[in-house]
């Protein structure tokens, strides 16, 4: 196992600084909030689902060389990147065209779990600046004499397992404050345009962002 895992303190580390990175708040931990938010709890949650396996894709893309193709070619960057600016905003449109009459009957309102799970694995599948985020972090963290191939796929899912935790206490607290706003027409319209407008908000930031040159969760 010494071939495949890095060394104690270096696991160590990357526990710490992953869980440190998992909880400050990025435009994953925004999106699951503003599902949550929307949504419910439970939505919240199929949300941090499918936001996880999206990640787990990317951490897998970056053990395999994906990073490497988006580096040496702008325009896969590119077309991957607006594919997925343009789905958040997409949701975004879509949540503030929603009818009121819909916020009067919350089980209509609230999308099928399955949908909130499919829209948080494409719009985390399709964020380019994950995968050559973990293409920078994880080999910090490997020991040289291992198989790069095998660590970084370990590393990946241990990172992204630490995120699902944090992620799912955010979507959590936020579920738990929808519950009480939801009981108020004025703040379901509230907390239904500002999960409308954040969707929007990431998608442009998304866009318009170019890609960091240090590694930070909000990639």
């Amino acid at each position: 196992m010494s071939e495949l895992l890095p060394s104690t303190p270096l696991l160590s580390a990357f526990v710490l600084a992953s869980l440190v990175l998992a909880v400050t708040p990025g435009p994953g931990v925004l999106y699951i909030v503003a599902a949550s938010v929307g949504h419910g709890r439970a939505n919240g949650l199929a949300s941090v689902a499918g936001v996880a396996l999206g990640n787990l894709g990317n951490a897998i893309g970056a053990a395999v060389g994906l990073a490497a193709l988006f580096a040496v070619s702008s325009a896969s960057f590119t077309l991957v990147k607006y594919a997925g600016a343009a789905y958040l905003i997409y949701l975004g449109v879509r949540m503030l065209r929603q009818k009121p009459a819909d916020e009067a009957a919350p089980t209509r309102s609230a999308p099928p779990k399955r949908v909130a799970f499919r829209d948080g694995l494409v719009v985390a599948l399709l964020n380019p600046k994950t995968t050559l985020f973990f293409a920078a972090f994880l080999p910090q963290f490997m020991n040289p004499a291992g198989s790069t191939l095998i660590q970084g796929l370990l590393l990946g899912g241990l990172f992204v397992a630490i995120a699902a935790i944090t992620d799912s206490v955010y979507a959590l607290l936020a579920g738990h404050i929808a519950t009480r706003l939801r009981r108020s027409a004025a703040a379901r319209t509230l907390g239904r345009r500002t999960s409308g407008v954040t969707y929007i908000a990431l998608g442009v930031l998304a866009a318009t962002t170019d890609v960091p040159r240090n590694s930070s969760r909000g990639a």
